[in-house]
């Protein structure tokens, strides 16, 4: 076989080796400028809060130690101590029961992100028992982001936002399963009507609560619903708003030069 075609095995050859690591000789004539490395800097020290470290505390390392560094970790552990459950407690439940749109936030096992949109009538987001949530999913543009990510990262973020009534919104995080309707539905009768406007879920995500919290209202906008035309369940592409942004007609025009 000719060396040239011999496929690489990514271990050089022992001669090689030798090169690589000996010392070069410098050049004749030729004065070699040589600068000291940067000094080694430590990282900072962060001084742990005294009140039971960040062993105890929910969330994740890397926000325990951006408190302490610009000085929030006292009020962090109070919202902690205070606001955050492992549950939906009666409250909560009543809020998931009459949202009509939630915001869903998902990665793949890369960390690479994804957030969409999620809407139905009261009750769509049904709450199985204060461990559990479950929306539905029906046939869509079939790339499935959201259900891909999960199937590779389970973990999930959920917001509520309820703009019309009392501006508040909840958090959700938790680890989803992918579920048939057939099979969720025959373990819980009482989950929603099997049709919406026409729809009937393909399958279900089921949120197994790890975290549930309080969004403030300090920013979230009042909103008025009102009442609209909506073309449920068609394919044509201008009446559903599928290229609002005009992202194929412009690739179609790009091809042509």
């Amino acid at each position: 076989m000719r060396p040239d075609l011999v496929t690489p095995t990514g271990v050089a050859d022992a001669a090689l080796l030798d090169l690589e690591f000996a010392e070069p000789s410098p050049e004749p004539h030729v004065e070699l400028l040589v600068t000291a490395p940067p000094p080694t800097v430590d990282p900072p020290t962060v001084q742990l809060h005294p009140i039971g470290g960040t062993a105890a505390l929910p969330g994740c390392a890397g926000e325990h130690l951006l408190q302490q560094a610009y000085g929030t970790a006292e009020r962090a552990e109070r919202f902690y101590r205070d606001q955050v459950l492992d549950h939906l407690n009666p409250e909560m439940i009543e809020f998931v029961g009459r949202m009509e749109m939630a915001f869903v936030g998902t990665a793949d096992a890369g960390g690479e992100c994804d957030s969409t949109f999620r809407a139905g009538p009261p009750g769509f987001l049904h709450v199985l028992d204060p461990k559990r949530i479950a929306y539905p999913e029906y046939r869509g543009n079939g790339v499935l982001a959201s259900l891909g990510n999960i199937s590779e990262n389970p973990h999930v973020a959920v917001l509520m936002i309820d703009f019309v009534r009392d501006l508040i919104g909840l958090h959700v995080n938790g680890r989803a399963s992918i579920i048939d309707d057939v099979e969720l539905r025959r373990e819980h009768a009482a989950l929603p009507v099997a049709e919406d406007r026409g729809r009937t879920p393909e399958r279900w995500v089921v949120v197994h609560v790890e975290e549930t919290y309080i969004h403030c209202r300090k920013h979230i906008p009042r909103m008025e619903p009102v009442s609209r035309e909506r073309d449920w369940g068609t394919d044509d592409m201008r009446r559903k708003g599928g290229d609002y942004f005009n992202a194929k007609a412009r690739q179609a025009s790009a091809s042509h030069h």
